[in-house]
């Protein structure tokens, strides 16, 4: 199976600083965005990664190929270690970058199209570039939901997480089907439906292993009302013509790094969890609150 990665987003929220840079280069402590994306795909067994970028943007496959004359300072400088874990992403994995064409429009579903031909005729994985799993084993999560779409082989695995009642506005939220033979099976996909009104509390998040077919739906299915080709309609389309099923996060918890506010609790979170930075970072808080 392969994974591939939507990053050919504007980034708008963090202007002015990516003006000069995309927004999954934005560093979460020492490593960028999009680098944690990529590992936790390895660490689902995914060794074939397409990252989608925005057109005349490289600084991402800049970031990801190997350079030697910053090598060679390293050596010299005893400092290579500095660069363990792109190395380990080099070992591991095949990585393609793909330009997303003019042609497409702005949106969620653009860059699985731009991804077509990488694709090819095998079911694939679908990561946001701005959506976080903070998990205990990294890969964890996708490797369940691998698990949950070989086991009834449905047309779609989306991934959920529970949220507080009083924030299911902010997001998609999930209507299920009552179906003894396959649980979790989603009926539809409703967008910032209040705490009222709202079928259950648990919030789409950018993870997705879909059919290849979904293709076909995404090139025809049309824009939306804000002229965007958004990737939830293709899948709402198939949880009412076939079979989706949601994976809910038990072992971890879903972080956007969207804006800039939650990309800070994001870093915080991430400081919490290094065995480097937790007992100094905790102080820090303590002596700060």
């Amino acid at each position: 199976m392969k994974a591939v990665i939507a990053a050919a987003g504007r980034g708008t929220r963090f202007l002015p600083v990516v003006k000069s840079y995309p927004k999954e280069l934005v560093p979460i402590l020492s490593k960028p965005n999009i680098q944690y994306l990529v590992e936790e795909a390895i660490g689902a067994g995914i060794t074939d990664i397409a990252i989608v970028t925005r057109v005349g943007e490289d600084a991402i496959q800049k970031y990801f190929t190997p350079d030697q004359d910053l090598e060679k300072y390293l050596i010299e400088n005893n400092k290579l270690a500095y660069l363990d874990s792109l190395k380990d992403i080099w070992s591991k994995a095949k990585l393609t970058f793909i330009q997303q064409p003019l042609s497409l429009p702005y949106g969620t579903g653009s860059p699985a199209l731009a991804a077509k031909e990488f694709i090819g005729d095998q079911p694939f994985i679908y990561m946001y570039g701005d959506d976080m799993v903070v998990e205990p084993k990294t890969g964890n999560f996708l490797s369940e939901m691998i698990t949950t779409f070989e086991k009834y082989h449905p047309d779609a695995v989306i991934a959920t997480q529970e949220v507080p009642w009083s924030e299911i506005s902010r997001y998609g939220c999930i209507k299920y089907i009552d179906n003894p033979k396959v649980p979790h099976q989603i009926d539809t996909l409703l967008e910032k439906m209040s705490p009222e009104t709202a079928p259950s509390n648990n919030a789409l998040l950018g993870r997705f292993i879909v059919s290849n077919k979904i293709l076909e739906h995404t090139a025809t299915q049309g824009l939306s009302r804000d002229k965007e080709l958004w990737w939830t309609d293709s899948i709402n389309f198939y949880a009412q013509n076939s079979v989706v099923v949601n994976q809910t996060i038990k072992d971890g918890q879903w972080m956007t790094t969207g804006d800039p506010l939650r990309w800070l609790k994001v870093n915080i979170a991430m400081a919490l969890k290094s065995d480097e930075m937790n007992s100094d970072f905790k102080s820090f808080l303590k002596s700060k609150i």
